[in-house]
C-alpha cells in the first residue's frame, strides 16, 4: 500500500507539469500578443481560442490535486462542531466520498457534449483544432478528480494513517 502511494504522490507531479506548460505557452503568448499588437498592429490571430483551450488546460489539469488536498474554498462555520465531536476524520471522509460520486454526473455530461461536438465536426475559427479533445481532456480531468476524490474519501474513513505519511 506505501508503495502505491508513492507513486500516486510522484504521478500527482504530471498534471501539475501540463499546468505549468500551459501557463508558460499562455504567457509567452500574451507577451507577443501584446507587442505584436501594439508595435506592429498586428496581433496574434489565433489568442483568443489559444487562450481559451489552455485556460481549461490549466484549470482541469490541476483539478484532482486541488480537489484531494483541500486546495477549493473552504467555509468552516461547522469546524469547531467537527473538531469537540472528534468527527472531522469522519466528515473529511464523507465529504470527499459524496463529492467524488456526484462529480461523475459532470464527466458524463462533458462526455455527451464533446461526442455532440465531434459528431457536428465542430473546430476552432482560426486553427481548425477540433473542441471534442477539449471536451474530452476536461471529462478525463473531472473523472481523475472524483476517482481521486473517492479513494481520498475512503483512505480518511478507513486508513487515515496513509493521508499523514510524509512524502519520500
Amino acid at each position: 500500500m506505501t508503495a502505491l502511494i508513492r507513486l500516486a504522490r510522484r504521478a500527482s507531479a504530471v498534471p501539475v507539469l501540463v499546468a505549468c506548460i500551459a501557463l508558460f505557452i499562455l504567457m509567452v503568448m500574451t507577451f507577443f500578443d501584446v507587442i505584436l499588437r501594439s508595435v506592429f498592429n498586428n496581433p496574434i490571430e489565433a489568442a483568443t481560442e489559444l487562450t481559451r483551450i489552455l485556460m481549461a488546460v490549466l484549470v482541469f489539469s490541476v483539478l484532482p490535486i486541488i480537489s484531494v488536498t483541500n486546495g477549493h474554498i473552504a467555509v468552516d462555520l461547522t469546524d469547531g462542531l467537527f473538531h469537540r465531536l472528534h468527527l472531522s476524520r469522519v466528515r473529511d471522509g464523507v465529504i470527499h466520498l459524496l463529492s467524488g460520486v456526484l462529480m461523475f454526473w459532470p464527466v458524463r455530461r462533458v462526455l455527451v457534449l464533446a461526442e455532440r461536438s465531434r459528431d457536428y465536426g465542430d473546430v476552432t475559427e482560426y486553427l481548425a483544432i477540433p473542441t471534442f479533445y477539449v471536451g474530452w481532456f476536461i471529462a478525463i480531468a473531472i473523472a481523475i478528480s472524483a476517482i481521486a476524490m473517492v479513494v481520498t474519501g475512503l483512505l480518511h474513513l478507513f486508513a487515515p494513517h496513509y493521508l499523514r505519511e510524509t512524502a519520500p
